[in-house]
């Protein structure tokens, strides 16, 4: 079974950082996508990023491409999210998740494992 736990969210003030990591038991590294996606309040949840393990292909949704970076440390089983020059938009509810596939990485139908999320919230 597998198991995703996040961690790194926090308070930071606008123009900041921040690494957020998912830790993942039970899950290949070799198989299908991992996926961050959040959840402002009163939104419904969006694609943030995924990485693709059959070409390590990644992913990421227009309003975080060249600020956001997804990485993975295999050995560790552990899969990253670096955040800069995060802005109020960026505040949320960031979880990852775990696909079986190889297409419609940025669906959250296409995933069957989640984490419980961590909290993202950045000052103005």
């Amino acid at each position: 079974q597998v198991h995703l736990v996040e961690s790194g969210g926090g308070v930071v003030q606008a123009g900041g950082s921040l690494r957020l990591s998912c830790a993942a038991s039970g899950h290949s590294f070799s198989t299908g996508a991992i996926a961050w996606f959040r959840q402002a309040p009163g939104k419904k949840r969006e694609f943030v990023a995924a990485l693709r393990w059959s070409d390590n292909s990644t992913y990421y949704q227009d309003s975080v491409v060249d600020r956001f970076t997804i990485s993975a440390d295999n050995p560790a089983n552990t899969v990253y999210l670096q955040m800069n020059s995060l802005n109020f938009e960026d505040t949320a509810i960031y979880s990852c998740a775990t696909s079986r596939y190889l297409d419609g990485v940025a669906f959250d139908s296409r995933y069957d494992n989640w984490g419980q999320g961590t909290q993202v919230t950045v000052s103005s």
